[in-house]
C-alpha cells in the first residue's frame, strides 16, 4: 500500500500551516513506499539546497523505517552507523524525516522537510504526519 496524491497534498497543507505559525519556510517532500517522489512544496523564500535535503530525508525515513531524528545519535562517530549517510546516494540522518504509516502499522511513506534549524524540521514534519493519523 502507498501513501496516495490526497493524502500527501493534506500531510503537505498541514506542514506548511506549522511553518507558517513558528515563522519559517520550508521545502517539503513526500515520498511514497517506494521512496517515489509523490508531493514536493518549496514555500516562497525557501533555501533552495534545502529542497534535495528534504528529499533526501524523506527516503532516508523510509529507508529505513524510521524516523531520521532516530538516525541521529546512531551515525554519531563510534556508534553503529557511523558514515551510513555515503551510503545510498546520501542520506541525511538528521532530524525532519519522519515515516508514515496506515492503520496496520505499515509503513506507506515518508515526509522530509527542510529550511530551518533540525528542530523546527523536526516539528513541521510531525505536523505534517498528522495530518495522516
Amino acid at each position: 500500500m502507498n501513501i496516495t496524491l490526497e493524502q500527501a497534498e493534506n500531510i503537505i497543507e498541514k506542514a506548511k500551516a506549522k511553518a507558517a505559525e513558528i515563522g519559517t519556510k520550508m521545502n517539503i517532500a513526500v515520498v511514497d513506499s517506494g521512496s517515489n517522489l509523490v508531493a514536493f512544496v518549496r514555500m516562497d523564500g525557501a533555501w533552495l539546497g534545502s529542497a534535495d535535503i528534504a528529499q533526501k530525508k524523506a527516503k532516508t525515513a523510509n529507508w529505513f523505517l524510521m524516523d531520521t531524528a532516530a538516525l541521529t545519535p546512531l551515525v554519531q562517530p563510534g556508534q553503529p552507523l557511523f558514515n551510513i549517510e555515503h551510503s545510498n546516494g546520501g542520506l541525511i540522518t538528521f532530524p525532519g524525516g519522519v515515516v508514515l504509516k496506515n492503520a496496520e502499522g505499515n509503513v506507506i511513506g515518508a515526509i522530509g522537510v527542510s529550511g530551518s534549524t533540525v528542530d523546527d524540521d523536526h516539528e513541521v514534519a510531525n505536523a505534517g504526519a498528522s495530518a495522516f493519523k
